[in-house]
């Protein structure tokens, strides 16, 4: 980390670039500022309508619905959760080799069905439109995290952020963005946690951090990264005799608690009477067990890429792994471009987490998705193109990705 980057953490930054009407300001100015306020949602809104409405026309001639399709896989087992918490979910809920104990449920982290359950109990809303109405609106604040970033980096602005946030609506799985999954929610967490990172906001971004760390496993790669830009910055402190570093170690402690939390709370339920670190790893033990899922160093993804390259005639394996060599690319690219490196770090984390996994290969596009810092050398080359070009390009990613999308829900046989 050069010098450079390392006061970039620490300097602070103006917290928006956009600024208030004055009084009297004209009708039309006003509905303009209105327009660019309200722009992040819809742009995010129009694209996962765009992949939805293609997710209509299939499911038809393939006998499902848009509804059974959305709710899929996971999505039956956050709502069962939701529903019932981790004791009285639906007995039906399997693991998958169609097994269930009492531990079973503890596979799928809590936040996501106890955001839908509260959401159920506060409102008429069933359930489902409970999950999708916090899948919706997760999205949205992920949307406008993704601006602030686009306009906090190096060369950025709010076109770049704006291209980002059709970039992250438009990824290959971006579907799971408005199914009854947790991906929405845990982006948003993380996304703005990132935009405190840059702000050199650390208690925020701990705080978030710690909150993302119960939505998703994902949260580890999140937890390295805010960890590692709060520990940089006090350091950077002590060295420079200045202010006290108290808020980024705060923001270095609050960061791991969720993650940590659930992790031996669901361990003890599964390794009871067993030592605190030996508890951390029932969790590990019961993705193991149950879905296959552990970390192998990419053997198993090697192995994956391989067969799919030579042998598979299936689309959505051949996409999934041009999805996953794209992302590789995508690394050396951002780290050329010099993004910053907590963004890369986090990124990084999340494809390294996905690539080392030898769970199901098949959900690997999906498990993607939290690593949209990625995406951000894509979004700086396509500000600079016309306008014209970058809603061309930007329309054909929507309906590559909602095409996509939609094979792996209504054609693919098996879970994502």
């Amino acid at each position: 980390m050069s010098p450079t980057d390392t006061v970039a953490l620490i300097e602070p930054q103006s917290a928006s670039r956009v600024s208030p009407a004055p009084a009297g300001t004209p009708r039309r100015d006003r509905t303009s500022q209105a327009l660019l306020a309200f722009m992040p949602a819809l742009v995010y809104l129009v694209v996962r309508h765009i992949g939805v409405l293609i997710l209509v026309l299939l499911a038809g001639p393939n006998n499902t619905t848009v509804h059974r399709s959305l709710t899929a896989w996971d999505g039956q087992w956050y709502l069962g959760i939701a529903t019932g918490g981790y004791t009285d979910a639906p007995d039906w809920l399997l693991d998958a080799h169609g097994e269930r104990t009492a531990q079973t449920p503890l596979a799928f982290f809590p936040g996501y069905p106890t955001l839908t359950g509260w959401l159920a109990d506060l409102t008429w809303l069933s359930v489902d439109t409970a999950a999708f109405v916090v899948s919706i609106l997760a999205g949205i604040a992920a949307a406008y995290a993704l601006v602030h970033i686009g306009m906090l980096i190096r060369g950025g602005s709010r076109r770049v952020g704006l291209i980002l946030v059709a970039l992250f609506a438009a990824s290959p799985m971006g579907v799971v963005l408005s199914m009854t999954y947790s991906e929405a929610l845990f982006c948003a967490l993380a996304a703005w946690s990132l935009v405190f990172v840059l702000r050199r906001q650390w208690v925020w971004a701990g705080v978030l951090c710690a909150l993302a760390g119960l939505v998703r496993p994902s949260g580890l790669a999140l937890v390295l990264a805010v960890g590692a830009a709060a520990f940089a910055c006090a350091m950077e402190l002590r060295r420079r005799g200045g202010r006290p570093a108290l808020r980024p170690l705060a923001g270095l402690l609050l960061a791991p608690v969720g993650l940590v939390g659930y992790l031996w709370w669901a361990g003890a339920q599964i390794r009871q009477g067993q030592g605190v670190l030996t508890q951390l790893g029932g969790w590990s033990e019961l993705q193991q067990q149950g879905w296959n899922s552990a970390f192998d160093g990419g053997a198993a993804t090697l192995r994956f890429t391989g067969e799919a390259i030579a042998r598979s005639e299936s689309v959505h394996e051949v996409g999934t792994v041009m999805v996953l060599l794209a992302a590789v690319v995508l690394v050396v690219v951002g780290f050329v471009r010099r993004v910053e490196w907590p963004l890369m770090m986090y990124g990084l984390g999340v494809l390294v987490m996905d690539l080392g996994s030898n769970g199901l290969m098949n959900s690997k596009a999906r498990l993607l998705l939290p690593a949209f810092t990625l995406l951000i050398p894509v979004a700086l080359g396509l500000a600079k193109r016309k306008p014209a070009t970058t809603l061309v390009v930007l329309a054909a990613v929507t309906v590559v990705s909602g095409w996509f999308g939609a094979h792996a829900l209504v054609t693919w046989p098996y879970a994502i």
